[in-house]
């Protein structure tokens, strides 16, 4: 295989696909990136078998081939060279590669890309296309509600449910939920996977990364396939059932209090600090116009009071909930407002923002803490 590049740009190549190479890997064959060189063509595919990032994309090539290349030691070494053209030579007897830059010559060995793992195929998909802002938002506003319990196996991923004209993402760990609804989608699926935290992360470098608005998402029953411009991201799905979350939300809740979003957050994050460690519980006291916002720390005598504002008609309730979920949330919601809706000190509260884009709709449930009496 021969091909010609500027050393800038085979660099950024290889800085996406790195994305899908672990840090200890089960089979050392999965620390190399595999090239293949078809025309003037060059494929550059990396996993971690449970992500395979997959980038095409022109070169000057004069001889086709394969081979497996060793991730680390040629990133670091166009890392050091200057933006210029270099020609990269491989052997296809010996898997030996040579990089030939204006500065000199640098050898290393490649490996037999005949072992590389098997790259996903897409067959038998269906999907959408999607604006990428619209899937970045939703990975940022659903996967830090994901669950690393690993008997909880879906719940360590994020639902994404294809339902004709919109898109829900959900996400759960039992004690906080966050739905995330993206309308004006035109598709006649209904359809619902299960993506683990880990593609999630990468698609959203993936995007970050990319001027593309468009991402087009298809999928089958083992993988999905996330096309941005030259680049394809393969994740494995969660092969789980996902909980009926809709039966969670309440949906008669009496009590709707306003607030300042920053206030809010700021204040339970003072809080926080003398809360108990294990609970992180504050409990809320809340009457016309002010919510009274407690902690206590008994094992340690500690304890802190605050008053913040609200706009608040109905009858007074007292509340706890774990301090450290709702300072999460509202690091996610975006609005100088946020909209709290409660029923009972015993049921689920509900976080919302005070207004939403078009086509769009969030929805963040927090169980409360029992209190201490």
């Amino acid at each position: 295989m021969i091909f010609e590049i500027s050393s800038s740009e085979l660099l950024k190549k290889l800085q996406v696909a790195g994305g899908a190479i672990g840090s200890n890997p089960v089979m050392a064959i999965l620390e190399d990136f595999l090239f293949e060189l078809s025309k003037n063509e060059l494929t550059i595919s990396a996993t971690n078998l449970e992500v395979t990032i997959i980038s095409s994309f022109k070169v000057a090539g004069s001889e086709d081939g394969r081979i497996a290349v060793p991730a680390k030691i040629l990133m670091e070494t166009l890392k050091a060279l200057p933006d210029h053209p270099i020609k990269i030579e491989t052997n296809a007897e010996n898997f030996a590669i040579k990089l030939v830059s204006a500065y000199g010559e640098y050898k290393l060995s490649g490996d037999n890309p005949d072992e590389y793992p098997e790259i996903p195929r897409e067959d038998n998909t269906s999907g959408i296309d999607l604006d990428s802002d619209a899937i970045v938002k939703a990975i940022n506003n659903t996967l830090f509600a994901t669950s690393t319990d690993e008997l909880r196996l879906a719940m360590n991923g994020v639902l994404m449910h294809l339902d004709f004209n919109k898109v829900v993402f959900v996400a759960t760990d039992a004690h906080k939920l966050v739905k995330y609804t993206v309308g004006g989608v035109t598709s006649d699926l209904t359809e619902s996977i299960i993506i683990p935290r880990k593609g999630l992360n990468i698609f959203k470098n993936a995007i970050a990364t990319s001027d593309e608005e468009k991402t087009q998402i298809s999928f089958n029953n083992k993988n999905v396939f996330l096309k941005i411009g030259e680049t394809l991201i393969i994740s494995r799905l969660i092969d789980a059932k996902y909980p009926d979350y809709d039966v969670v939300i309440p949906v008669n809740n009496d009590k709707q209090i306003t607030l300042n979003r920053s206030d809010f957050q700021n204040s339970l994050r003072r809080l926080v600090i003398y809360s108990n460690k294990t609970t992180n519980q504050v409990t809320f006291s809340i009457e016309k116009d002010k919510v009274v916002i407690t902690a206590q720390d008994l094992d340690f005598s500690n304890e802190a009071r605050e008053e913040v504002s609200c706009s608040y008609e109905g009858e007074a309730i007292t509340i706890g909930f774990n301090a450290k979920f709702l300072v999460e949330m509202l690091g996610v919601i975006n609005t100088d407002e946020v909209i709290m809706e409660l029923s009972a000190p015993n049921k689920a509260g509900l976080l919302l923002p005070s207004e939403v884009e078009e086509n769009e709709k969030l929805l963040m449930l927090l169980m409360p803490v029992m209190m201490n009496h």
